[in-house]
């Protein structure tokens, strides 16, 4: 074991949200270490070939996009740790162990922000059973294959889930030069939001299964097929030597719980206001480790503010009381940011649904009172797309009152 090193800033995770920060933060005069398991800073971005990333026009690609963010880091004064695995805190204050190529090491920082992203769930955490074959990826896996390794994926497949994430990944499939069996999702229609003009022609192109799910895989040392089942019970055999499992997203949040952080019931990642402190004082989190998953812009403009909370905390500014808990009731899964903290303000709300909303009214209450009434109107929500809800009624919100509770009509 080295001697403990001794930055003011300890970033863990190098995505958008985690070297947007590092940037700001070295620029405004912090020592700052960015550490990062893999092998390249970037997070998601750097898997994604398509376009749609940066600020509007938002033309670049995801693998542009991460080498800007990770330059401005550079050029900030950040010092970059690629390979590098944060392992658990110490007892006491913003104290980490890690390891990377140089061993094992400690971490005494001043401040640490978390921005370890999110991850899809793979085969065996959705239950789906049947054989162990090969050809069996999650997004994030088809991308990497394809687009960083260059390995063949095979020749058919069946991609299951059909949001925004789906059809991206499709077009990784095609551009590997396989075909594209099928979209295989239970919702009665894809569920997109506003969709590019090639991702829309792509969506055109490929078939679409709604109402049904994959109950099966088949095939002995490569898949040979999945077996799916209808809404009305009915089931058939897809032939595909290649299954991609979209969506699902969990927030990467095991350094979190280790640390003993309080974890939102409905993010499943660290609960925090709208200044990304957590209930370990010293300790932030931003980006997609708080909501899995939203696009990538959002991810560093929370990154951002979290650099601005940061340094107010190196400059002596005390650590707010816990706040009060914002809640969402079925259908909604969850929202963030999931605390009101007084005198901390977010630009909005994001939330998801579970289930397909027609024109959706939210309430938002607090001890039967209501605070806010919304509806949205953009159509239908549905659960691959962010919903948002203003912060406007956090001034009357009681601090000492009862969590706030956000429902639908």
């Amino acid at each position: 074991m080295t001697a403990p090193r001794h930055p003011d800033v300890l970033v863990v995770g190098a995505g958008p949200a985690g070297l947007t920060a590092a940037a700001r933060l070295a620029a405004a005069g912090a020592r700052v270490e960015v550490l990062e398991r893999e092998a390249r800073p970037g997070g998601l971005p750097r898997t994604c070939a398509h376009g749609g990333f940066g600020p509007w026009p938002r033309t670049l690609t995801g693998p542009r996009y991460a080498r800007l963010l990770t330059e401005a880091a550079e050029r900030a004064g950040a010092a970059l740790r690629t390979g590098v695995t944060a392992l658990d805190w110490a007892p006491a204050g913003p104290v980490l162990t890690t390891v990377g190529p140089g061993g094992p090491e400690t971490i005494a920082a001043r401040a640490v922000l978390l921005a370890t992203g999110a991850r899809e769930r793979p085969r065996a955490a959705r239950l789906v059973p049947g054989t162990r074959p090969a050809g069996v990826f999650t997004t994030g896996e088809l991308q990497r294959a394809v687009h960083l390794f260059g390995q063949h994926i095979g020749t058919r497949a069946v991609i299951a889930g059909a949001t925004d994430v789906s059809y991206a990944a499709a077009g990784t499939v095609r551009a590997a030069g396989a075909e594209v069996v099928a979209l295989v999702t239970e919702h009665p229609r894809a569920q997109t939001g506003r969709a590019r003009a090639g991702a829309a022609r792509l969506a055109r192109s490929i078939p679409l299964l709604t109402g049904t799910t994959i109950t099966e895989l088949l095939g002995h040392g490569r898949l040979s097929g999945v077996r799916v089942r209808h809404r009305d019970g009915r089931t058939a055999v897809l032939p595909c030597d290649t299954v991609v499992f979209t969506g699902d997203f969990v927030p990467e949040h095991e350094l979190a719980r280790r640390g003993g952080l309080t974890l939102d019931p409905g993010t499943r990642g660290p609960a925090t206001g709208a200044t990304a402190h957590t209930s370990r004082p010293g300790v932030f989190a931003a980006g997609n480790l708080l909501h899995a998953v939203e696009p990538a812009g959002t991810a560093a403009r929370e990154g951002a503010r979290a650099a601005d909370a940061v340094l107010d905390f190196l400059a002596g500014a005390p650590w707010p009381d816990p706040g009060v808990p914002v809640t969402v009731e079925a259908p909604l899964r969850w929202i963030a940011p999931n605390l009101v903290i007084p005198g901390a303000v977010p630009d909005r709300h994001v939330l998801r649904t579970a289930v397909p909303l027609p024109r959706p009214v939210l309430y938002v209450h607090q001890d039967g009172r209501l605070l806010h009434r919304q509806r949205l109107t953009a159509g239908t929500a549905s659960p691959g797309r962010t919903l948002t809800v203003t912060a406007r009624w956090h001034a009357r919100v009681t601090p000492t009152g009862g969590p706030v509770r956000v429902s639908t009509g």
